[in-house]
């Protein structure tokens, strides 16, 4: 039976330490937090499902709850060790049994995080925060990736890149905590490591067919599963922020506040931004922008105030917006924009919180104490904010790159699919399923359909798929001149 008692008040507190009490508002608010950080894994999904072709649909939602259940594993596993262990290193934690390897010992005690809650509820937490971050570069993968290495990829890159990033940012030991690096939220761990590894990924798997013609420019085949995306990660976003307070306090309503407004301004300042070429009020652009805009606060929810967060929202919504063109001018393919949203996101908000970080706001919840940043006259915050953001860039491109070409060299696990699947789509090569029905996607590989077409037979619509698939391959090697 587990040591522990409660208080007059309701508190839990271990008997034989009288100073451990966990209030039960505490972890009832960073449990909510849990669950609306979770529900942001599948809004992405479906974010970056309407962005893609109807043909590749289905793939990013799937993928979207096999990463969630690949990185519970490994955080079971030694993910949650590798990067919370009370003995880590100045990079890495270590897998010792007391450093909660199996997730030993992970339970009352206090944990390592905040003194105010125990270690099972940190552990829950954190975990969302380790499966959202791989599935945000997942999407690099969009249109021309097998899914079967992508859970090899997953599990290792959470273990390689996110673990070694998280814990030299997060945990009392890592170099960037203890230089006096502030990130609240997981602007580098999260939001920078995932967009750099994008970049990497997009440019490990090359240009999708067609690249820079007519073929793939394409609108997003649902804007409402955009919208809907968008809306569960704006909702789920008040746990990522408000949650990193690790306590139901001041400082979560405050970053709550400054998360909202983040968002609003970015959103409206990227579709006005998009509104000036094309003269219309797109839904996509409001959606973009305020994902930059949530992206930007991260870092620095729980250290700026709100007048501060209507720069960030502004700056993120202009400057993401902007670093879309970046693909063109370096001349990779990234499908979804994750670089220009999450890093070139991740980055300015680690800069801007350099500048406005006050110490008063991260005493809201009664005993943080930090220098603050330039408001707070504190100069050389910009600095380390900087080397965070230049390390977190560097290291995840490197060694993504790295797992990305081993992986290449291995059977079986190589990652870019063949021409002929590109054609096809992953949905119906892959996973022989898709998001809506046979007929989205027959009109896709075959948009002229014989008048008079009356309901198929039995087996008629299978063998109808395989000779839309061969004819569509063949019309597209016609097409490029046999290649």
């Amino acid at each position: 039976m587990v040591n522990v008692t409660y208080d007059e008040s309701g508190s839990i507190t271990l008997p034989e330490d009288e100073e451990v009490v966990y209030s039960p508002g505490d972890i009832a608010w960073v449990l909510a937090s849990t669950a609306l950080v979770w529900i942001m894994i599948p809004g992405l999904g479906y974010f970056y499902s309407g962005l893609l072709r109807r043909k590749n649909a289905l793939t990013m939602i799937y993928l979207s709850m096999i990463t969630l259940a690949t990185v519970s594993f490994q955080w079971f596993f030694w993910g949650f060790s590798l990067t919370f262990s009370d003995d880590a290193s100045s990079f890495i934690g270590d897998l010792s049994k007391r450093d909660h390897f199996g997730l030993k010992g992970v339970l009352e005690r206090p944990s390592i995080g905040s003194a105010k809650i125990p270690s099972i509820v940190f552990c829950v937490f954190q975990l969302m925060f380790a499966a959202i971050t791989p599935m945000i570069a997942v999407g690099a993968f969009a249109e021309r990736a097998h899914l079967g290495p992508i859970v090899v990829f997953v599990f290792l890159w959470s273990t390689l890149v996110y673990d070694p990033i998280a814990c030299w940012t997060w945990n009392s030991n890592g170099w960037s905590y203890v230089l006096g690096g502030l990130d609240f939220a997981g602007g580098t761990p999260v939001h920078v490591s995932s967009g750099t590894a994008a970049l990497a990924i997009s440019v490990y798997l090359g240009k999708r067919r067609g690249y820079g013609t007519e073929m793939l420019a394409y609108k997003p085949h649902n804007t409402s599963y955009v919208v809907l995306g968008t809306v569960m990660l704006w909702f789920g976003w008040f746990g990522f922020n408000g949650g990193s307070a690790l306590a139901a306090n001041l400082r979560a309503a405050q970053a709550c506040i400054v998360t909202n407004l983040a968002a609003s301004v970015g959103g409206m300042t990227w579709m006005f931004w998009d509104y000036r070429i094309e003269r219309k009020w797109s839904a996509v652009g409001f959606c973009s922008g305020a994902i930059a805009g949530l992206v930007a606060i991260t870092p620095g929810s729980g250290y700026v105030g709100a007048p501060a967060a209507v720069l960030f929202g502004f700056l993120a919504g202009t400057l993401c917006n902007f670093a879309t063109q970046l693909k063109f001018l370096a001349g990779y393919d990234d499908a979804l924009d994750i670089f220009a949203s999450h890093a070139v996101g991740g980055i300015v908000g680690n800069l801007l919180t350099g500048l406005f970080a006050q110490a008063s706001v991260a005493g809201f919840d009664g005993f943080s104490e930090i220098p603050g940043g330039w408001l707070d006259r504190n100069f050389i915050q910009l600095a380390y904010q900087l080397a965070d953001s230049v390390a977190g860039i560097g290291y995840s491109f490197v060694v993504t790159t790295i797992i990305l070409w081993a992986m290449h060299y291995i059977p079986g696990l190589r990652l870019r699919v063949s021409e002929e699947t590109e054609i096809v789509g992953i949905d119906e090569i892959d996973m022989g399923e898709f998001a809506y029905d046979y007929v989205g996607i027959e009109r896709e590989l075959r948009p002229v359909v014989a008048a008079g077409f009356t309901s198929p037979e039995p087996g008629q619509h299978e063998r109808n798929m395989e000779q839309h698939y061969l004819e569509g391959v063949e019309s597209e090697k016609r097409s490029s001149g046999g290649r």
